[in-house]
């Protein structure tokens, strides 16, 4: 019976990054877009590349784990807070990068799916497509 656990998976817990919690949230905008501005209430259209922080990777872009289009809107708690953070403000056709510590994204749970382990922070770089 033991093979078959090893075989199929055992329920492992997530693996912890270092404690990243004291890093703090920023953003900076790499392009300032034009026209209405995201913020509460306005549905948006958003492409990122999200990934893992790193001390000594490049711009601290470690491993990336994730790259998608999706909409949502403002302020409906739909998306990760740092997130929602971020993308408020910008214009369309505006790219800002973001770091968000665990306090903001995933905090001491993580997650599994999208490979993020617990207590990790994120760099995220978020192009606005659309505000509507």
């Amino acid at each position: 019976m033991a093979v078959l656990a090893v075989a199929f998976g055992c329920d492992r817990p997530m693996p912890t990054a270092p404690d990243q919690s004291n890093l703090a949230y920023s953003t900076t905008d790499i392009t300032v877009g034009a026209g209405t501005a995201a913020a509460a209430g306005k549905a948006v259209t958003v492409r990122y590349v999200g990934w893992l922080y790193s001390d000594s990777a490049p711009e601290h872009k470690g491993s990336q784990f994730d790259a998608s289009t999706f909409s949502f809107v403002v302020g409906e708690n739909t998306v990760i807070k740092g997130l929602e953070m971020a993308v408020t403000g910008m214009k369309n056709g505006g790219m800002r990068r973001a770091i968000i510590p665990p306090s903001l994204a995933y905090g001491t749970a993580g997650n599994l799916a999208a490979k993020i382990p617990a207590n990790a922070t994120l760099v995220f770089e978020i192009s606005l497509i659309d505000v509507r």
